[in-house]
This record gives C-alpha cells, sequence and structure tokens, in this order.
C-alpha cells in the first residue's frame, strides 16, 4: 500500500536516487532562484538584457526599499492579514462543528449532507465569478473587506469539513460513548474531549487555508478594486507601469508577500506535519 523506503532497494537504486534527488530538487528552486536574483539586481541590468547572469551590483536594499516607497505594498499585506486571519478561524471554527456533527451523530442523509460539502469542492471556481460577483453587489459586500472574508469561508468550508469529518471519525469513539454514560452533554463532550484531541489537525487546516486565502488571486483581482480593499497578491499590479515593467520591483514584492505564509508554516511546522501525519501508522 505504501512505498518501500528507499532503504531496503538494490544498491543501484539507492546511488541514482542519491543523484537523482538533488538534481530535481535544483530544477524545482530554479524559478524561485532566479526570482530571488532578480530582485537583488539593478534595473541597468534588465535594460542591458542580463537576465539570467550575475548581477554587476547588488541592489537588494535600493529595490525593497523602492517597492515600499513606490508602492502601498504595506497596506496590501495589511489588507491580505484583515482577510486571511478572519477567514482561517471562521472557516476552521464551522468545520470543527460541522466534521464533529457528521462523523458522530448518525441522522438521516448524513452522508448526503457530507457529500454536499464534498461537492462544492469539485466545481470549478471560475464559472462561479460573475454570479458571485452579481451577488456581492446586490448584498452591498462588493469591494470589502466583509465580503471577501465571508466568500472565502464559504468556500473553504467544504474542504475544511471533509478534513475535519474524517480526522474525528478516527478518533477513538469509546471516549464519546464513556462520556454520553456519565451524563456530560454533548456540547461538553466536544469542549473538552473532542476539541483538544483536534489540535493537530486544526493546526494542519490552518496552515492550509492560510496558505491557501493569502495566496488567492483570481478572486482578489474580482472582488477588489479600490486600493483600500485590494489584497497584496492583486496589489502588485500597481508596480506594472505604462510603458515599463519593473521586474526588479516586482520580484522583490513576491518575496516581501511570500514570507507571511512561509514564517507560519515554520512556525506550526512540527503540528503541520503531526496532523497530517497522525494515524498514519499504527502503534
Amino acid at each position: 500500500m505504501f512505498p518501500r523506503p528507499i532503504q531496503k532497494s538494490p544498491p543501484w537504486l539507492q546511488a541514482s536516487y542519491k543523484v537523482l534527488l538533488p538534481i530535481a530538487l535544483i530544477i524545482w528552486l530554479l524559478p524561485l532562484i532566479g526570482i530571488a536574483v532578480t530582485s537583488v539586481r539593478p534595473s541597468s541590468d534588465l535594460a542591458a538584457g542580463n537576465y539570467f547572469g550575475w548581477p554587476t551590483r547588488f541592489a537588494g536594499v535600493e529595490n525593497y526599499t523602492a517597492v515600499f516607497q513606490n508602492s502601498n505594498i504595506g497596506w496590501y499585506i495589511l489588507n491580505s492579514f484583515k482577510v486571511t486571519i478572519p477567514t482561517v478561524i471562521g472557516a476552521v471554527g464551522l468545520s470543527c462543528l460541522t466534521g464533529f456533527a457528521l462523523a458522530v451523530y448518525k441522522f438521516r442523509f448524513n452522508l448526503a449532507v457530507f457529500f454536499m460539502f464534498v461537492a462544492g469542492n469539485f466545481v470549478p471556481f471560475q464559472i462561479l465569478a460573475i454570479p458571485v460577483r452579481d451577488l456581492t453587489l446586490k448584498l452591498g459586500l462588493y469591494d470589502s473587506i466583509t465580503g471577501l472574508v465571508l466568500f472565502h469561508v464559504a468556500f473553504q468550508t467544504g474542504f475544511c469539513t471533509l478534513f475535519m469529518r474524517n480526522f474525528i471519525k478516527a478518533l477513538p469513539f469509546a471516549l464519546i460513548e464513556s462520556a454520553r454514560v456519565e451524563g456530560v452533554s454533548e456540547w461538553k463532550i466536544f469542549r473538552h474531549i473532542v476539541l483538544p484531541l483536534m489540535r493537530p489537525a486544526i493546526a494542519a487546516l490552518s496552515v492550509l487555508i492560510f496558505t491557501f486565502v493569502w495566496n488567492d488571486y483570481f478572486w482578489a483581482t474580482i472582488m477588489a478594486q479600490s486600493a483600500d480593499v485590494r489584497p497584496v497578491t492583486a496589489g502588485m499590479n500597481e508596480l506594472k507601469g505604462q510603458w515599463k515593467v519593473a521586474w526588479e520591483l516586482i520580484t522583490a514584492a513576491s518575496i516581501v508577500a511570500a514570507l507571511p505564509p512561509v514564517a507560519m508554516f515554520f512556525l506550526m511546522q512540527k503540528h503541520f506535519i503531526a496532523g497530517l501525519t497522525l494515524g498514519a501508522t499504527k502503534g
């Protein structure tokens, strides 16, 4: 069912693995390395056609300073936090409740309701652009932080419910039955027994949803038009001029925009890995 560990493979396969893995890693990292190098490259290099060579001088401080001076990227990053953090709290919080209900209670149409949550993940989000835009206009939520938060919570709750329901389903049901025998209410069972056991899953899901929402570009450009609402992914378009594209500034802004989700992952790395691997082994 699971791939055989490389240590148990033949010697020739282990040697090939040790040679090919660094090569694959370098190829995978090449675009990121290119962005990082371009972000510290002076504009004169790009004007002279030096796109892939070594920079003639280090212009990192100049480029990164110009990003904050020539654009509202600081405000856009703040907007991204205003959208992402409430979305993570709302989607993960709702999914804990819905996942608990679908995993613990046996009622009619339980499976049908669960399939409805799952089915929403398979709908191509591009076909929903016009209906969602029209709905937000009618509700007065278009071009607002509240509209973006509510939209992301609605769309992310389906995936979160799938994740949480399957996680709670794997927990020992004897704990819940024992609490019920002792007369503990359902809310206290959820609050004091199930929720503490869900901490690894909550951490893993929070990192995933934070990354999904922070990196969203499609809905950020459709549902946010003003600079007061625009997240950082859409706000970087401000660095494109009419006649010239300052790639050194765009790449520097991309590095700055990527730092929060990277920091989020490293801060929650231990819990993230524990949440993804819990239940993968026996014992």
